[in-house]
């Protein structure tokens, strides 16, 4: 069993990304981040062989894949910058929490993605290895005890997708360099977003090696 401390762990170690409230869908109200020359260039999202996370219920490639490409075409086509930059995503996991299980288990849903981010003018992928994020419903009065029992599989796909769209945006914003504007602070780190994967994709594992410390 999970020792107090590490219950304590595992909680702030994932409200510290889902901090904030879910995504809204992108409206023309809905504020520009500065990314400098950037336009949106290939939406690339693939999702086979993703993860299902345990206890999750069934979502196809397809759906994923429509899900995300809507999400990020809708946040990122907005930008119309002088230089095209090509965004490939792989889904290496994903978790949409049913109804009637643990908190423990299933704290909410998820996406676990890797991304990278292709220079169109300079034909040169500007991300040195995948980038890891890690993706959250986020806490709410609805989703604490896991929004099986409050959202559809519809509903908790394409919220995590907006979600999604919004992380990487902003994780494009904290690689400012790129596009030629000041770099922002990085709200998490590769350990961060790791760790929190593990946690609700492995927590066997998680909870053997806090055992075994």
């Amino acid at each position: 069993m999970l020792s107090v401390p590490r219950r304590m762990f595992i909680a702030l170690s994932l409200l510290a990304l889902t901090a904030c409230g879910d995504a809204q869908e992108v409206t023309e109200e809905t504020a520009l981040a500065n990314l400098g020359d950037f336009s949106y260039g290939y939406n690339v999202v693939i999702a086979k062989d993703a993860q299902k996370a345990p206890f999750s219920r069934t979502a196809s490639e397809e759906e994923i894949e429509t899900a995300l490409k809507a999400a990020m075409q809708a946040r990122l086509g907005r930008y119309d910058g002088d230089k095209l930059y090509h965004i490939g995503i792989k889904v290496d996991a994903y978790g949409l929490a049913m109804p009637g299980v643990p908190v423990l288990f299933t704290p909410k849903s998820v996406l676990v993605l890797s991304v990278n981010v292709w220079d169109d003018s300079q034909e040169l992928k500007l991300t040195e290895k995948p980038k890891l994020l890690t993706v959250f419903e986020k806490l709410s009065g609805e989703t604490l005890i896991g929004s099986g029992l409050t959202r559809t599989k519809e509903e908790q796909l394409a919220i995590l997708s907006r979600n999604a769209a919004l992380k990487v945006e902003r994780w494009l914003q904290e690689n400012g360099q790129w596009f030629g504007v000041e770099p922002i602070a990085p709200e998490s780190s590769d350990a961060d977003e790791a760790r929190a994967a593990l946690e609700v994709l492995a927590p066997e594992a998680t909870q053997a090696a806090s055992n075994s410390n």
